[in-house]
């Protein structure tokens, strides 16, 4: 008895299992609600704030919003030293494209499967103008 899409279904499968198999494990922990070390080194937040803000982005976002440098200044001198290590861990995730490096491998993974699937079928791509 011949099973139809044989094929086809078996290359599926193949992908699929390809894909489940290249997925990072993600672990899950419970996260604090608050930081548990009670010890900060504001100099050192501030000088990682302060990097956060020199970026073109970030500037150009606080100009439109209508901050000068002597307000923002003066509203870190009101903070506390955890409100200034929250402020300095999340200035540390405002890097912009920190992941370009996955998102091109992911991108060149999935050209070669189809270029792959386009082989095996026997199909060919003709381009013209």
């Amino acid at each position: 008895m011949r099973i139809p899409f044989l094929k086809q279904i078996s290359w599926y499968l193949v992908v699929a299992m390809f894909v489940i198999g290249i997925v990072p494990r993600l672990e899950g922990a419970m996260a604090p609600s608050s930081v548990i070390a009670s010890q900060f080194d504001r100099a050192t937040d501030l000088e990682r704030i302060q990097r956060a803000l020199e970026t073109k982005v970030v500037k150009e976002r606080l100009e439109k919003l209508g901050f000068t440098t002597e307000e923002i200044s003066s509203k870190f001198d009101r903070l506390s030293d955890s409100q200034i290590h929250q402020l300095a861990l999340q200035a540390d995730d405002l890097r912009v494209g920190k992941d370009a490096g996955g998102v091109l491998i992911a991108l060149l993974i999935i050209a070669l499967i189809v270029v792959a699937v386009l082989y095996f079928t026997g199909r060919k791509v003709i381009v013209t103008k």
